[in-house]
């Protein structure tokens, strides 16, 4: 893992060595934070949150579990067990009360003060 630290002012970005910084023992607990917190996901977890994460961008509005499960190739019952294991992590997706997706870390359909822009034109939020 690349553990230097890269400070921008205004158009140059500079390195900082971890030493320096003093991060290089912050950078090794989160680590093993975030592999703890990530080994509940299967291939079909990430399938999931790839897709919404690409797909409401385009969309620009709340997904469904049934188009997500016919994008996919997966049956629906699967895709709401594999939602709503990522909405009770608290980190990766949100549904709202009708159960679509309105946001997928780190995009959102919901109004957010940080619009966003990309090069393909769609317009969303960061979540």
């Amino acid at each position: 893992m690349n553990t230097s630290v890269k400070v921008g002012i205004g158009k140059y970005i500079l390195s900082v060595p971890s030493w320096l910084a003093g991060m290089e023992q912050k950078f090794a607990k989160n680590k093993v934070r975030f592999e703890a917190a990530m080994e509940f996901m299967t291939d079909d977890h990430r399938r999931v949150h790839h897709y919404t994460v690409m797909e409401l961008p385009k969309a620009g509005k709340p997904l469904s579990p049934d188009r997500i499960a016919a994008a996919l190739g997966l049956a629906r019952n699967r895709v709401v067990d594999l939602l709503d294991d990522l909405q009770q992590h608290k980190t990766f997706l949100f549904r709202n009360k009708e159960g679509l997706v309105t946001w997928a870390y780190p995009v959102t359909v919901d109004q957010s003060p940080h619009h966003l822009t990309f090069g393909t034109g769609e317009e969303v939020y960061a979540a």
